[in-house]
Parts: structure tokens; sequence; C-alpha cells
């Protein structure tokens, strides 16, 4: 038998099946979200990074909107849902501080900035587009370490009940 015209072989055909190879793979390794402590850094809390500066510095700190929560239909009791916007210049800092009554979500709009936190053995570095989740045991502190302004945004559950600064980093 005799075929008019037999198959050829395709240069880039190896490398896509290769990429197809190395992406099911990644499928099945353990997630590594961007901006997080590496899961083989996680130590106890307070045997990671130490407690860092204690004030801010370079850093605007600006409420944007909350709601009390206790109006809502939730009917939470002492809490307002709050978002913030923080500026950080070159060289800014978000002071030592804990979340330990305060979780929150800070979302990197702009720039990049550098977090110590009490339960990771490295400090972790968030970019632009990076979510940084802060609960229960964790105290940190950030620094900008680039050379432009980071932008944050930042949502919390702000305890009403307490004597607390309104701009508690």
């Amino acid at each position: 038998m005799h075929i008019a015209n037999p198959p050829r072989r395709l240069p880039w055909r190896p490398a896509v099946l290769a990429a197809l190879a190395a992406g099911a793979l990644g499928a099945l390794a353990p997630a590594v979200h961007a901006g997080e402590c590496p899961a083989d850094k996680v130590v106890a809390d307070g045997h990671g990074q130490k407690a860092g500066p204690m004030s801010p510095k370079d850093v605007t700190d600006v409420v944007r909107y909350s709601t009390d929560l206790s109006k809502e239909p939730l009917a939470l009791q002492g809490r307002l849902f709050r978002l913030r916007q923080l500026e950080m210049k070159p060289g800014g800092i978000v002071p030592w501080h804990s979340h330990n009554e305060r979780p929150a979500m800070i979302y990197i709009v702009s720039g990049e900035v550098v977090e110590y936190a009490s339960s990771c053995a490295v400090p972790i570095v968030h970019r632009a587009g990076d979510v940084a989740p802060e609960k229960n045991g964790t105290s940190h502190w950030w620094k900008n370490t680039g050379s432009t302004t980071a932008v944050l945004i930042s949502v919390d559950l702000f305890p009403t009940g307490k004597q607390m600064d309104p701009h508690e980093m």
C-alpha cells in the first residue's frame, strides 16, 4: 500500500508535549500562592521574624468607607467592616502589630513591599496583584524596600468596643 502524503513530523510537537506534561505535573503540586510564606518556612508564632519598628514611617492611611455590621442583617455587634487605602513611600514602614482580634486582607495595587511575620522564618515579598491574608496568629510589620510608592487596599473587621486607633495598621 502506498500513502500519497505520509504524515510529517512537526518540529514543535515535542515542545508542546513537554509543556503539557509540565502543566499536568504542576497541577498535581501543592498550591503556592504569591505573597505568602513558603510552606517549608512556616514556623510557630513567635519563632519567625522578630518584632520591628513600633511607629509608622512615611505611610498614609485613609479610611475610604466603613459599615457598622451591627446594623446589617448579620447583626455582628462591635465590628466595622472597613476599607482603607495605604500609601507607603520608599522606605516607608507599617509598624509591628497583631491581627489576633482583627482579621484583614491586603491587596497590593502597585509597588512592592516586604512583610516580616512572626510565623514565617523568612521575609515575604508582596508585589502588585498579590493578596496577603492577615488572621489570628499574625503579628508582623511591613516595609517598602522599592523605589516607588506602594499602594495597598486593606479590608478588615475592625473592633469598635475597644480603645483602638481607627488607623491601627
